[in-house]
């Protein structure tokens, strides 16, 4: 069994100014359902079908899927208005690989970094860039800011 353990944190901008990353990625992912969550991605020209459990903590099951892009392109016409459009670069920072997502359209200034981590209680060196932890905050979930927006403060 796949297993998803990740944490989230939203993103101070201005101390991301200088910083090397090493990748970048446009991606359009929507959600064909939200319970289970059934995502298709497509990012350049790799589409992707993924589902996923109810989230336990920051842990929870996943199977990803390659698929080809255009059926990808095809699947994201299905999720109508419940498709995301972001921006992904990666940066090595601490031992770990950071994705950085910067949100594009109805989500725009909303940056949120993502790490996955081999166990739940493993240790973390949190960058100066990161500000408040999200991973438990619902709202933060891509699934839920596609349909509900960007969350009040």
């Amino acid at each position: 069994m796949a297993v998803e353990i990740e944490r989230k944190f939203l993103v101070d901008k201005r101390k991301l100014r200088g910083l090397k990353f090493s990748s970048e990625e446009q991606i359009s992912q929507g959600y064909l359902s939200r319970h289970p969550t059934v995502r298709v991605r497509l990012t350049d020209n790799r589409g992707y079908l993924t589902i996923k459990s109810s989230t336990r903590g920051i842990s929870r099951n996943e199977y990803e899927y390659e698929i080809p892009a255009d059926d990808a392109a095809e699947l994201l016409k299905l999720c109508g208005r419940n498709v995301l459009k972001k921006y992904r670069r990666t940066i090595f920072y601490g031992g770990h690989t950071w994705e950085i997502d910067f949100f594009a359209g109805r989500h725009a200034g909303l940056i949120v970094a993502e790490v996955e981590l081999e166990r739940a209680d493993e240790s973390l060196t949190l960058p100066d860039w990161v500000t408040q932890e999200v991973s438990d905050d619902s709202r933060y979930f891509n699934s839920n800011l596609v349909k509900d927006g960007l969350p009040r403060q």
